[in-house]
This record gives C-alpha cells, sequence and structure tokens, in this order.
C-alpha cells in the first residue's frame, strides 16, 4: 500500500483499510488485492490483480475504483467516481460525510454499478 504523510484522519484512514482487506478473501490474494493510495487530501481505491499472461510482464495491473476526498475546512469526506478517461467526478447520490462509513457503505452497495461494475 502506497502511503504519504498527510494530515488526514487516522481513524478514517484506518476504517478505508480494513474495508479494502476485508472486500476480498485471504484465499484469494495472490490473485486480486484491493489497496490504498494516499495522495495529499485524496485516498483512492485500487483494485488490483495478478499478471495472467506472460507476454504483458510480471507486474500486477492496478485499477482506480473510488476515490474519497478530505476537505479540511469544513471537515467532510465526498466521494468521487472514475470515468472511462480518468476523470474523477463527484458521486451526486451521497453528500458529504464527517466520516468514510457511508461513502464506503455506497462503494459497496453500489447501486449504480459505477464502482465495481
Amino acid at each position: 500500500m502506497a502511503t504519504t504523510k498527510t494530515a488526514l484522519p487516522e481513524l478514517d484512514l484506518t476504517r478505508i483499510r480494513r474495508y479494502c482487506q476485508a472486500r476480498v478473501p485471504a484465499r484469494l490474494s495472490d490473485q486480486i488485492r484491493i489497496e490504498v493510495d494516499v495522495s495529499g487530501r485524496s485516498v483512492t481505491i485500487m483494485e488490483c490483480r495478478a499478471p495472467w499472461k506472460p507476454e504483458f510482464g510480471p507486474d500486477w495491473t492496478r485499477f482506480p475504483i473510488a476515490q474519497l476526498r478530505h476537505v479540511q475546512a469544513h471537515r467532510v469526506w465526498v466521494l468521487y467516481w472514475r470515468d472511462r478517461n480518468s476523470s474523477w467526478h463527484r458521486y451526486d447520490r451521497v453528500g458529504p460525510a464527517e466520516h468514510v462509513e457511508p461513502l464506503l457503505a455506497e462503494i459497496e452497495a453500489d447501486p449504480t454499478s459505477i464502482f465495481w461494475g
């Protein structure tokens, strides 16, 4: 997991990491992982898959699933989704939240199939 020193709420970062770790059964960890990339005030949830064809090389593929951004001035988290052009857009089906739980619940429920497909 890539991390950068930030002033993000540690409890929320722990909640995000636990969510990611619980998403994939341990028996599949050699095939798929859900990781967290922290950059500044953004936390990106990444789906990582093991190489499946030798001609693609030994590196795992990394695909951004969702991004949580912390707005320090308001002390809230905001959820973003990624389009096919790798641009991030604010997800409008759930509003900003003081803690990440409702946003993680929305990612998990994925009512629009925009995160997990």
